[in-house]
């Protein structure tokens, strides 16, 4: 276990968004980074996506729905993913896992292998590698950085619906999660080493 103690992220020092102009906004950043790296930091062990297709066959419990609207996906991942490279914009994402696997993770983990082996980057982290910083400070919030200039922290009810975010632009409170999260996918697994030993041979998830 590490010392993985989370800097500050005073909520008085962020600016609301909800959920459609957080979308909108974050998509917009993306497309005009060069040469620059973004972050995603997913902690929530469950949410409750909607307009998901694969998530919404997960619902249904029907697995060999979940798989086909999966693979159906991959051109498109690998198109992002190209794209990406082109730019010089890697989109790296840190997932942290629960074990036993919620079922909610354990689709996510084949959604996410996919894109893996389309070209984007994601790494597993324990959560039991946060246990003394969540602690101290209760349980870490999700984010995504972007190009290092703006940090957004991202906002659900207890039950996992997506309410919006709050955006910080202010490099003090920035640079630091950035170097944080930096520090913590680079103690990480890839995420398609994590898939094989882990996830693949499990059985299909109850629906959730």
């Amino acid at each position: 276990m590490h010392d993985l103690r989370a800097p500050a992220l005073p909520a008085t020092r962020g600016e609301a968004l909800d959920a459609d102009a957080y979308a909108e906004e974050l998509r917009e950043r993306r497309a005009s980074v060069r040469n620059g790296e973004s972050w995603q930091l997913e902690r929530l062990q469950h949410f409750e996506e909607t307009g998901n297709p694969p998530r919404d066959a997960l619902r249904r419990g029907d697995w060999r729905e979940v798989l086909r609207l999966i693979e159906a996906e991959r051109t498109t991942a690998r198109r992002a993913a190209d794209d990406d490279g082109r730019n010089g914009s890697p989109f790296r994402r840190l997932r942290v896992v629960e074990e036993p696997l919620s079922p909610y993770v354990r689709w996510q983990l084949h959604w996410l292998h996919m894109r893996a082996e389309a070209g984007h980057q994601t790494r597993v982290l324990s959560a039991e590698e946060f246990s003394f910083a969540e602690a101290a400070g209760g349980r870490l919030p999700e984010i995504v950085i972007v190009d290092g200039r703006v940090l957004y922290e991202v906002l659900h009810t207890p039950a996992g619906v997506h309410t919006g975010s709050r955006r910080y632009e202010d490099p003090a409170i920035v640079r630091p999660w950035e170097v944080y999260v930096k520090r913590a996918y680079a103690m990480a697994e890839d995420l398609r080493n994590y898939f094989t030993h882990s996830v693949a041979h499990l059985p299909p998830p109850p629906a959730a």
